[in-house]
C-alpha cells in the first residue's frame, strides 16, 4: 500500500462472535496498514440501572458487585483477544470504560484521534448478560464518531482476510463525505488488489 490511509484503528468489542470477527478484521487491516489498534469495551451502566429498576438484581447493592464482575470479565477477555493469533505483531492498547456504549465509543474516537472505527454490525450474549447494543450502537457511532466506521457482519466463509478481498463497492452521491469515502476505498483497493465498483443511485 503506497500510502496507508489508517494509522490508528479503534475496535469496540462486547465479546460476541460478531464483535470478535470485527476484531479479526481490524487486526488484518492494521497489519496491512502498519496501524496501531485500540481495543475498547464499554460496560453498559444504563443496562445495569434498568436491571436494577426491573428487580433483576436481588438488591440495589448488587449493581456495584455486578459492575466489578463485568470489569473483571472484560479485562480477562480483552487480554484473551490481545494474546490471540490474530493480534500477533500488532501494536495494541486497551480501554475498559463505563457508560452508554455509543457515547463512549464516539467520544474515545474523537479524543484519541483515531482514523477508523471497526465494529460488529450487531452484538450477542456475553457471559450471563444480554448484550443488545451493537445493532443500534453501530448506527449511532456511524453518525457521531467523526471518522470512517466499518461495520462487520458475522464471519463469512467468502472472506478469510482483508488482503483477500476481491471486490469493494463504494456508493457515491458526489457530496464531500462520499468523495472522502471514495479516497479511502481507492487506497484500500490498491492495497488489496481488489476490484473497486462505484455505485450511484438515482432517486
Amino acid at each position: 500500500m503506497a500510502e496507508a490511509p489508517f494509522s490508528y484503528i479503534l475496535v469496540p468489542v462486547d465479546f460476541s462472535p460478531c464483535s470478535e470477527e470485527a476484531f479479526r478484521v481490524a487486526c488484518d487491516l492494521a497489519r496491512l496498514c502498519r496501524a496501531e489498534v485500540l481495543v475498547v469495551h464499554v460496560i453498559d451502566t444504563s443496562a445495569l440501572a434498568a436491571f436494577n429498576r426491573m428487580g433483576v438484581l436481588a438488591v440495589p447493592s448488587d449493581a456495584a458487585a455486578q459492575k466489578r464482575r463485568l470489569r473483571h470479565f472484560a479485562r480477562l477477555n480483552v487480554r484473551r483477544l490481545l494474546d490471540s493469533e490474530s493480534a500477533k505483531g500488532i501494536e495494541m492498547d486497551r480501554l475498559v470504560l463505563e457508560g452508554a456504549p455509543f457515547v463512549e465509543i464516539a467520544k474515545t474516537a474523537r479524543v484519541e484521534k483515531v482514523d477508523l472505527v471497526i465494529m460488529g454490525s450487531y452484538g450477542g450474549r456475553s457471559g450471563s448478560v444480554e448484550k443488545i447494543f451493537f445493532g443500534s450502537t453501530a448506527e449511532k457511532v456511524v453518525r457521531t464518531a467523526g471518522c470512517p466506521v466499518l461495520t462487520v457482519p458475522p464471519r463469512s466463509a467468502a472472506v478469510s482476510a482483508v488482503g483477500h478481498y476481491k471486490s469493494i463497492v463504494c456508493a457515491v452521491d458526489f457530496s464531500r463525505a462520499s468523495l472522502a469515502g471514495l479516497r479511502y476505498a481507492l487506497s484500500l483497493a490498491q492495497g488489496t488488489a481488489a476490484r473497486l465498483v462505484l455505485v450511484h443511485g438515482l432517486d
